[in-house]
């Protein structure tokens, strides 16, 4: 599994977000655009007190030209060669319509443009209610954590339930907690199998907890912007986490780990009998791995020396350890769990390739 920061480090950052951050709900016509000759973007939001310059991070650019219909490649191919025609065409576009966006605000950027429908659920009160559940479970570790610039991740293990995959191979519960505050995918709570002699992480398809970011509208029947603190975000969303409780601990449940294991225990029973270069290529080509991804599956496939679909998922895994990016090595955790739910018809050709 790959590692991230220590909890401490995790608690002080969000602790420094919580002060620094701002949500507004803004008419579009409100907002301007504007671009350095260094390709530098700006929103200029006409607040209450008055102009308010926000610089804008990659990911909000491209939610801006999303939610403007302009493709981001001529998006970035304008903001790099003619600021100006940038300029131009989104305010054209941000003064015509009457839409309300919500602009999330940290350390002085916009880091997320996203619709007034958007619901706000926040790393900080995720942590705030989850963290004392997760000490309290019996003997709980954290394995890993991490705060990326568009996720939020904890991944525990409690070493109380364990299933022997094969003599000497043992796999632990554990338990998988994401969230996105900038709009790149829901909160989930997800079972987590750790093998303990490599270390591997496997997030559990079946989810536990899947809520999307969607609820009401923000509007409100003035025209102006709206700025939401951070007592009211904390107000709106307490009902829901406090059902979290119920899901953690359903999460790492006997029987979910149990169900969970075997899944992954039945993959020892389908041998490669292809080529196992040719296995990994279509594994490549299913899942979207890149070469370099591709290279590292086959080589952590051919040094533990299983060929069979086990071996094969715990190559995705372990090779996730390597992967300097957090989100991604966490696609790769997700991905193994994706395998083990796969029908033999669908190993088939995976496990048959030549």
């Amino acid at each position: 599994m790959r590692s991230g920061r220590t909890l401490l480090n995790l608690a002080q950052e969000l602790e420094r977000q919580l002060n620094t951050k701002k949500d507004l709900v803004v008419p579009s016509p409100l907002v301007r655009h504007s671009t350095s000759e260094g390709g530098g973007t700006t929103l200029v939001v006409e607040e209450t007190s008055g102009p308010a310059a926000y610089g804008v991070t990659p990911l909000a650019r491209r939610q801006l030209a999303d939610k403007l219909n302009i493709p981001y490649a001529y998006f970035e191919r304008m903001r790099e060669n003619q600021p100006a025609l940038l300029d131009r065409n989104v305010n054209t576009w941000l003064q015509s319509e009457p839409d309300r966006r919500l602009l999330r605000t940290l350390d002085g950027q916009v880091r997320a443009v996203l619709s007034d429908r958007y619901r706000r659920l926040d790393n900080y009160d995720l942590a705030v209610h989850v963290l004392p559940i997760l000490k309290g479970l019996p003997e709980f570790r954290f394995e890993s954590v991490e705060l990326t610039e568009t996720r939020m991740y904890i991944k525990c293990v409690t070493p109380q339930l364990k299933f022997e995959m094969a003599p000497g191979d043992i796999v632990q519960a554990g338990i998988a907690i994401s969230n996105s505050e900038v709009g790149q995918g829901t909160l989930s709570v997800q079972p987590l199998l750790f093998r303990l002699v490599c270390r591997n992480g496997l997030i559990v398809a079946d989810r536990a907890l899947r809520k999307t970011h969607v609820g009401r509208s923000l509007a409100q029947e003035d025209e102006g912007v709206t700025v939401y603190q951070d007592d009211t975000l904390q107000a709106d969303d307490k009902a829901f986490f406090l059902k979290v409780r119920d899901v953690v601990q359903a999460a790492v449940s006997e029987v979910t780990f149990r169900q969970a294991a075997a899944k992954m225990q039945k993959t020892l029973g389908i041998p490669l009998k292809g080529d196992p270069v040719k296995s990994v290529e279509v594994l490549a080509q299913r899942y979207t791995l890149n070469d370099t991804e591709r290279s590292g599956v086959l080589r952590h496939l051919i040094a533990e020396g299983q060929l069979s679909a086990y071996g094969l998922v715990n190559a995705v895994t372990h090779y996730s350890q390597e992967v300097e990016d957090y989100d991604r090595a966490t696609e790769f955790e997700v991905l193994g769990g994706k395998l083990i739910e796969l029908t033999a018809a669908e190993w088939k050709p995976l496990a048959e390739a030549a």
